[in-house]
C-alpha cells in the first residue's frame, strides 16, 4: 500500500508542476508590458496584444484545471494529455517554424521539461494500472 501512495503523490506533483509552468503565463492577462518581459518581444499594436493577452487567459485555464485535475484521479488523464499537448504543440511549433528568438529558447525547453514529467507521470499511472490487473 505505502508504494501506492507514493505513486499516486508522486503523480499528483508531476501534474501539479506542470499545471504551474502553464498557470505562469498568465501575468500576461495584465499589460503588454508584462508580454514584452514574459515573452523577450515587442508587443506592437492592439492585434497582437489582445492575442497574447488572451492566450495568458488560456494558460491559465489549463494550468488550473491541471492543478485541480491532480487531485481528481478521474481528471488526471485529461489534465495530463491537455498539458501534453500545450506544451508539445509549442515545441512542434518552435522546431518546424525556426527562427525564433533567443527568449523563447527557455520556453521551448521548459516545456520539454515539462513533456518529461508528464510522461513520467503517465507512466507511474501505467505501472500502477498494471499491479493492480496483475493482482486479479
Amino acid at each position: 500500500m505505502r508504494g501506492v501512495d507514493m505513486r499516486n503523490k508522486l503523480v499528483r506533483v508531476a501534474i501539479i508542476g506542470a499545471g504551474i509552468m502553464n498557470l505562469l503565463p498568465i501575468v500576461g492577462v495584465l499589460s503588454a508590458e508584462r508580454l514584452s518581459q514574459a515573452y523577450g518581444i515587442d508587443v506592437s499594436g492592439p492585434d497582437l496584444e489582445i492575442l497574447l493577452r488572451h492566450r495568458a487567459v488560456l494558460f491559465g485555464l489549463l494550468g488550473t484545471f491541471m492543478i485541480y485535475g491532480a487531485f481528481k484521479e478521474e481528471l488526471q488523464t485529461l489534465a495530463i494529455i491537455g498539458g501534453l499537448v500545450s506544451m508539445g504543440a509549442f515545441i512542434g511549433l518552435g522546431l518546424t517554424v525556426g527562427g525564433y528568438g533567443a527568449a523563447l529558447e527557455p520556453l521551448i525547453l521548459a516545456d520539454a521539461i515539462g513533456c518529461v514529467v508528464l510522461l513520467f507521470a503517465v507512466g507511474l499511472r501505467w505501472l500502477g494500472q498494471r499491479e493492480g490487473r496483475d493482482k486479479v
